[in-house]
């Protein structure tokens, strides 16, 4: 073990910190910054060395998540993209490829996983923009000004962000290389796994003192953070008891003898679900022929170590905390977030930049495996951080104070539906953000990342909302916008604009159309009356979820706020509205309006409710939108005129400007641009509406609604 270490940790490949940034001289830390930028582009293209072909990159590792081909496109576009929206560049590198890799997947429905819907580009060519996208990074890191301290106002906070992205893909993209074939990979040297198996120690609980526990962090914090990590949330926990190991796999392998998999007593509905369809008897990693077991490992099969702790999501983890509560004659379960922040502050490990070395196998500086669950200790306690994530009991929220990042507002409310938990601890694989102590990530109960669990005893009853309400402020406005009261005698937006464009609708085939800038969809589900299948796209994964679960429940809550803190919980469903009947005529996908998909074509009519003053580029979308719509097919455009150079600079106005010395509108801008293509069928009506803030806040807006027939 002392040549590995002595090794990995003269290797800057693999052992590198999250850079301090609220202290140090600017070009040092620029300096800084490159040195963490090239490791981790080096740590990325490295890992995908540990497949043997190129056919590897497009086989499907889990058939709810993309190819591999698609991981090493998406890091790097998401550079591009994400400096794109903070105005650091103006021009796409490659529109095509800054489309199709955009959107990465958490196993929703919204999700687009056609492959009908890809033809993947080769390998070479992929490699290729990632070499270019490169040189821009490089070259903006050392070109942009660096002020200190860098916060999430800063430029270099979206080169940041575009690291710790990346950092997180290394470590998915490693759960889907080791979903493929045994045949398809390769060991290579830079990650090898550990080689120590033995008999697992008998686990057994431990007492953790009673004491207050602070999760959150602030603005001027040292280390970067993904927006759900700023906030604050207080907490006295109660003494409770843990184990003093991770669950082995031996620990684990009684419930598994037991026909753990095979009784529904032991598992929640959700999991009793999950088991039924995925037909599973024993852990997913786990391999056996006959008595004898084996594990997976990301490019290897080994002799099962059962000293290793066992790797499964939370249903199965939650199963397993159940049988072992009625065999022990305790309550017993995994901790919540504080419980296990409890634990942490109890043993007193030192968080990442303090590290001299890694107190746990985390930050590649052991393994690129787990390893025996009694190697690392602290205090009393095993692998507090390190060796596997650690599932916890809670759904992730926004702590008190979240405000998403305007740059990334769809990293993390996503998430708050009460169907994401959250995982602590960090893996072996975990670098950056993902191994300090304030991380929070989360994903899907039945998710399979490198993670495991802990159980603890504990008198205290988790409650877990059932019955999710949406908090977040902008998508609840819009869901009383779309779906709530009216006021001021002004009708709903989606209603009007139906009836004032019903007549031409009827005109035209109406087998597909698309509401584009859907927001939470309702109008996407009115135009499912007339046409037999409706896509609804927005920028936005807030407003994109509110779509999906209503196609997918038929209800949604939402609070609504009254004035100041005093909150109303509305509840809707679409059978109100005599929607409910079409709700599988509907899908909604995230898309940016400037670069869609070539798949999203052959429209009979194309509606942009309230979209083109928001647009970075509006010209660009409509001289382009042609293309998506069938000949006849109509284009319904509607918009306050609101140009604003936050949204989109003056040059890429559409109108309200003077030119040649004379008043230019919109609407003359629009003629100029369509007239090619488009005819105006009627002349332009408007539409009032009105957006409720609070109970006596309003907006009152007054857009124009425009009808075009393509030629």
């Amino acid at each position: 073990m002392e040549n590995k270490k002595d090794i990995l940790l003269n290797n800057d490949i693999l052992v590198n910190k999250s850079p301090i940034l609220n202290e140090g001289r600017p070009e040092e830390k620029r300096a800084e910054i490159l040195k963490y930028f090239q490791v981790t582009w080096e740590l990325d293209d490295r890992l995908y060395d540990s497949l043997k072909t190129e056919e590897a990159f497009y086989m499907r590792a889990d058939p709810l998540r993309h190819p591999l081909i698609f991981y090493i496109g998406h890091t790097a576009t998401f550079y591009i993209n994400k400096l794109i929206l903070a105005g650091i560049l103006n021009e796409r590198l490659n529109p095509k490829f800054e489309s199709m890799f955009a959107v990465g997947v958490d196993e929703m429905s919204w999700d687009d996983l056609n492959e009908q819907h890809y033809d993947w580009p080769k390998l070479e060519d992929v490699k290729q923009y990632r070499m270019q996208v490169r040189q821009i990074i490089e070259n903006l890191i050392l070109e942009l000004p660096l002020q200190m301290p860098i916060n999430w106002e800063s430029q270099f906070w979206v080169i940041l962000m575009g690291i710790e992205h990346q950092r997180i893909h290394i470590e998915t993209s490693s759960v889907l290389i080791r979903q493929l074939s045994i045949d398809e990979v390769q060991q290579i040297d830079l990650f090898e796994s550990c080689t120590e198996s033995a008999v697992a120690p008998e686990n057994i609980l431990q007492k953790i003192e009673a004491g207050k526990v602070s999760i959150g962090k602030d603005r001027d914090d040292a280390l970067y953070g993904w927006d759900n990590e700023f906030g604050s949330f207080t907490s006295e926990i109660k003494s409770f008891n843990a184990s003093k190991y991770l669950v082995s796999n031996q620990e684990f392998k009684a419930f598994v003898d037991d026909d753990g998999y095979g009784n529904k007593k032991w598992w929640t509905e959700e999991g009793w679900n999950w088991v039924q369809y995925k037909q599973c008897s024993y852990p997913f990693f786990w391999l056996k022929d006959g008595e004898h077991w084996k594990l997976r490992l990301m490019s290897e099969e080994v002799e099962m170590p059962w000293n290793w702790p066992v790797e499964v999501n939370y249903l199965e983890a939650k199963a397993f905390c159940n049988w072992k509560s009625a065999q022990v004659g305790k309550k017993l379960r995994m901790p919540t977030e504080a419980e296990y922040y409890r634990l942490y502050d109890r043993v007193q490990i030192p968080d990442q930049p303090e590290w001299e070395q890694a107190p746990g196998n985390i930050n590649l500086e052991y393994y690129a495996s787990p390893c025996p669950v009694d190697q690392f200790e602290a205090a009393g306690f095993y692998d507090v951080v390190g060796n596997v994530w650690q599932w916890t009991e809670m759904p992730i929220s926004g702590l008190d104070g979240f405000e998403v990042h305007p740059f990334y507002d769809d990293f993390s409310t996503p998430t708050f539906d009460a169907k994401h938990n959250l995982i602590k601890g960090g893996s072996w694989i975990s670098t950056g953000n993902l191994a300090i102590r304030d991380s929070r990530y989360a994903f899907r109960r039945h998710f399979f990342q490198h993670a495991g669990f802990r159980y603890i005893e504990s008198e205290e009853e988790v409650e877990i909302k059932s019955d999710y309400y949406e908090t977040d402020e902008l998508v609840s406005q819009y869901c009383e916008f779309q779906y709530g009261q009216k006021y001021f005698g002004v009708e709903n937006y989606a209603l009007s604009c139906i009836g004032l464009i019903k007549s031409h609708i009827k005109d035209v085939k109406r087998s597909n159309a698309l509401d584009l800038g859907c927001a939470t969809g309702r109008m996407t589900f009115e135009l499912a009356k007339y046409f037999d299948h409706v896509t609804g796209l927005d920028f936005s994964a807030r407003f994109i979820r509110i779509g999906t679960q209503l196609k997918e429940s038929g209800k949604l809550n939402y609070i609504r706020q009254e004035e100041g803190q005093l909150n109303s919980y509305q509840e809707f469903k679409l059978s109100d509205f005599g929607l409910d009947q079409y709700r599988d005529k509907v899908e909604f996908y995230q898309a940016d309006a400037c670069n869609l998909k070539t798949l999203y074509s052959g429209y009979d009519l194309v509606f942009a409710g309230n979209l083109l003053d928001r647009l970075y580029d509006p010209k660009k979308f409509l001289k382009e939108i042609a293309k998506r719509i069938n000949k006849d097919g109509l284009l319904v455009l509607t918009s306050p005129y609101t140009w604003l150079e936050e949204f989109t600079e003056v040059e890429n106005w559409i109108g309200g400007f003077r030119k040649d010395g004379e008043p230019y509108s919109t609407l003359l801008g629009l003629k100029d641009i369509l007239s090619d293509q488009f005819e105006m069928v009627e002349e332009p009506k408007d539409v009032p509406f009105v957006i409720r803030e609070t109970s006596r806040k309003f907006q009152h807006t007054v857009a124009e609604i425009t009808v075009w027939r393509k030629k």
